[in-house]
């Protein structure tokens, strides 16, 4: 696996998506009437490496229907295709999302891959986060090298319900996966993309449903030339502190390391970020992970030098860790890093936000976050704007940004498919219960499309999907060496959303544009 060190958005209680819901979409007791499908079409040109990209930007819905062929959902879209293509049926085209889930795939788009993006504040730019904002010219985006479709889940953006449909068909790990199988269909059918090179590009729950979209696509005959994870979540397992589960501990360590060193918080300040992570990731998985695999078993002196380690590491004192037992929770760590009385941000944590009530042992379900606060504001009103002014797409209805009744309702249950016919263990019979892990599914996926090339693109500052749970999760999915060599992983100085800082921006495009271009080389 090829590890590029570039420097340049869970169980039902764990949202990776931010957790301000602007406009709340109910969860629909009736579907609304059927509609048609309608579009708009709009055009314009943005400049990437000095050369202008003349490019038609279509808004619209598809309407899914179930196998009697009634309508089931109408799933909003926002489409951009070169212009001056001498064959655009082969052109790449990358079918993008985010995640959430119940989240809306405008961060993705006006974000930063998208022809045109919000000039985000950074982090200390209070008057930045105030309107108006500015959405200019994305001399980044990845439209040089792919076609884009930006899809809206179902419940999000104005993706909604229709006709006999129900929540119970689309707000969950399968049907979510195969509402997206069913849409990506029918726009390559409507637009005669058969023989484009297909793409797929998710962020946060986003990349979970690539894995499970994948193997879908792959088994109606949709081949994948690549998958592009962005702060990935495959093994939830890997996130969620739950009693007997010592693995989050161990991987969210390197990023406490991480966001200490951004802070300033370490004793002695390492120049090397990579290095310096490459080195909490061996005591990670070496004698952290033995101190905790011994529990109530390890000897005090130990116990203390352990701790002591831990504090060398992550700038908390060696009895704060010593007191926890070694176990220092995410929310812990994020209100007691800095002395400042702010926490540091979740999604990412180079922003900082202050504490209402510090001494309370939670912030309160009320508590934005800090890199929510710093971004939600200009997400809202400039997609608001983008749609109506540029995109000239007109609807009576609220753009969904973020709905929290879909997440209430998600069925987070899935079957993790067994390697074999005969390979029925503890845990692979229908009838067991079902585990929030969709790596296998990514497994089976490339085993049965050899060719699909794996992309990874993690943030270091990510305290919502820690790069070194990705890196475990990657080495536990079982492939041979043969499909091990087609993933790809890189890192960059941000967090979760990796298009924030804008030292990031023209390196993550980059490597998008290469791995696309080697993905599709013949």
């Amino acid at each position: 696996m090829h590890r590029s060190l570039a420097l340049l958005l869970a169980s039902a209680a764990f949202a990776l998506s931010p957790t301000v819901y602007a406009a709340q979409a109910p969860v629909q007791a009736r579907p609304a009437a059927a509609s048609a499908a309608r579009t708009s079409v709009t055009h314009g040109s943005v400049v990437i490496d000095g050369k202008r990209i003349a490019y038609t930007a279509t808004a619209g819905t598809i309407i899914l229907k179930n196998k009697q062929g009634k309508p089931t959902a109408s799933m909003f879209y926002v489409a951009y295709t070169k212009d001056g293509v001498r064959d655009p049926g082969k052109r790449p085209v990358t079918f993008a999302y985010n995640g959430g889930p119940g989240f809306a795939s405008a961060l993705v788009d006006i974000g930063g891959f998208g022809p045109r993006r919000i000039d985000w504040p950074a982090p200390g730019e209070v008057k930045a986060e105030q309107p108006p904002y500015r959405l200019v010219p994305n001399a980044y985006s990845i439209l040089k090298t792919t076609d884009l479709v930006f899809i809206d889940a179902v419940g999000t953006g104005y993706s909604r319900i229709v006709g006999v449909g129900k929540p119970s068909m689309f707000y969950g790990i399968n049907g979510d996966a195969r509402a997206f199988t069913q849409f990506i269909e029918r726009y390559v059918q409507q637009n005669d993309r058969f023989e484009s090179p297909k793409f797929l590009l998710g962020e946060s729950y986003g990349t979970t449903r690539s894995a499970v979209l994948a193997l879908d696509l792959v088994g109606h005959g949709v081949y994948l030339d690549g998958v592009i994870l962005c702060s990935t979540v495959l093994d939830f397992a890997t996130l969620n502190n739950t009693p007997g589960n010592d693995l989050p501990y161990e991987l969210y360590l390197p990023s406490y390391a991480a966001v200490a060193w951004y802070h300033h918080r370490l004793s002695r300040q390492p120049a090397d970020l990579p290095a310096f992570v490459q080195q909490v990731e061996h005591f990670a998985g070496g004698a952290y992970a033995h101190a905790l695999f011994e529990g109530s078993a390890l000897p005090a002196a130990e116990k203390s030098r352990i701790a002591a380690q831990l504090a060398g590491y992550t700038g908390l004192p060696a009895s704060l860790w010593v007191k926890a037992d070694l176990r220092i929770p995410l929310s812990v760590f994020q209100r007691d890093l800095l002395d400042t009385g702010a926490s540091t941000g979740r999604f990412d944590a180079r922003f900082t936000t202050p504490e209402l009530q510090p001494l309370m042992p939670e912030q309160g379900d009320s508590a934005a976050g800090a890199a929510t606060t710093a971004i939600w504001g200009a997400l809202s009103a400039s997609f608001d704007q983008y749609l109506e002014h540029d995109l000239h797409y007109h609807s009576e209805r609220l753009y969904v940004q973020s709905s929290g009744s879909v997440f209430k309702a998600w069925d987070w249950s899935h079957y993790v498919p067994p390697l074999s016919e005969l390979d029925e263990g503890v845990g692979s019979s229908d009838s067991l219960p079902r585990v929030r892990n969709v790596a296998p599914a990514l497994a089976r996926a490339m085993s049965n499309d050899p060719g699909m090339q794996l992309m990874l693109n993690n943030g270091w500052f990510d305290m919502a999907t820690p790069f070194f749970a990705t890196n475990y999760t990657l080495a536990h999915m079982g492939l041979p060496e043969g499909l091990e060599r087609n993933i790809h992983e890189y890192y960059y100085p941000v967090g979760h959303m990796l298009y924030l800082n804008p030292a990031v921006l023209p390196q993550l495009s980059h490597n998008i544009d290469a791995f696309i271009a080697n993905a599709t080389r013949r």
